[in-house]
Parts: structure tokens; sequence; C-alpha cells
């Protein structure tokens, strides 16, 4: 999945312009640049899909980079449709790739209540 990248983040003052993080992307290893978003770094990295539309299955990246549009969904650590460009990198972070809506109802217990929450819930968690 990774190719070469167009997206070149500014080297930021006192950081090493080489300094890179592991990370898995759909449990393959992956060296990413340190110190960005998860977004941004995927980018650098060469990360072309991030997920697919579940509308038309066509592949989704980031866009505007700044929590608007939800593009750079992505599951991390576990974690489903977190906003990829508002989440600190860490090393060692499992990163997925979303392919389709997740069904919030089928996983719940009790489907009133998980709606309740998924409407009260901070963007990208």
């Amino acid at each position: 999945m990774p190719t070469d990248s167009l997206f070149q983040p500014l080297a930021q003052a006192g950081a090493s312009a080489a300094a890179t993080v592991a990370v898995t992307l759909n449990g393959k290893p992956l060296q990413v640049p340190a110190g960005s978003s998860v977004a941004a770094a995927l980018l650098a990295a060469g990360v072309r899909r991030f997920r697919n539309s579940p509308v038309s299955g066509e592949g989704r990246a980031p866009y505007c980079m700044m929590g608007v549009c939800f593009e750079c969904l992505l599951e991390i650590d576990g974690v489903p449709n977190r906003q990829g460009c508002l989440v600190p990198l860490a090393a060692g972070m499992a990163i997925r790739t979303q392919d389709g809506m997740r069904d919030l109802l089928a996983e719940a217990q009790d489907p009133a209540l998980a709606i309740a929450q998924a409407m009260e819930a901070p963007h990208g968690v």
C-alpha cells in the first residue's frame, strides 16, 4: 500500500528530519516520521488509502487535515472511527484502515444506549 509520497513535512525546530517511529498498518510494520499526527505520518510514508467509502467502496484519504472532513478515519489501537489528522502519533500504534461503515447497533447489547453515547461522544473518539 505505501508508495513514494509527494507529502513532505517541514522540519520542526530542533527535530531530526530522519527521526522515525515504528507502527503497524493493517498488521504490517511501518516506519513513519515522528512528531506529527497519525495522518501526516502515514501520508509522508506514502500511504494513499485510509478507508473505503461506505457508499461507493472507493478508497479515501485525508483532505482537510484539520478535523472537518472525516476522510482520514482509521482504527487506532482498537478504537474505530478516529480522525487520524487529530491523533498525535506514538510509537507502537496499531493502525488499521477502515473498510465501509461500522455497524454500531449490531455490536451493542442496548442499541438505544449505543445511539445516545454516539451522539454525545466528542469528535474523533
